[in-house]
């Protein structure tokens, strides 16, 4: 994995994916805290999305992103297999939508106007 000037930002060099451990594993190279401590850290904050998520909070993180609940209108589908109709009623999903500093670092990404071209 190549690292970039950001201390906490990573580029991938033959990865398409980073996993869970991968991030950790990174946090605590960076950071030199034990990944056991990290990892845990880690979990309490997804912990702490979703409890909040499902309580129908919404987590705004200055600088990353936001987590909110989107609402689905209800609405009538078709099961094609059996040829009716089905009501979908109204309900949430989770969303992420990444800030505008994020947005820009994307479309700024030397490396991904790469892997565009």
């Amino acid at each position: 994995m190549a690292l970039s000037a950001d201390p906490f930002f990573f580029t991938l060099s033959t990865l398409s994916s980073v996993t869970k451990a991968e991030v950790i594993a990174e946090i605590a190279d960076k950071t030199g805290i034990e990944k056991a401590d990290v990892s845990a850290t880690v979990e309490a904050f997804f912990k702490v999305v979703k409890d909040s998520m499902a309580d129908g909070n919404n987590i705004y993180v200055r600088g990353f992103g936001s987590f909110v609940n989107k609402k689905r209108a209800k609405k009538v589908a078709r099961n094609i297999s059996k040829n009716t109709s089905i009501i979908i009623d109204e309900h949430y999903i989770p969303s992420f939508k990444p800030s505008k500093t994020f947005i820009g670092k994307i479309k700024n990404s030397k490396k991904i106007k790469e892997m565009a071209a």
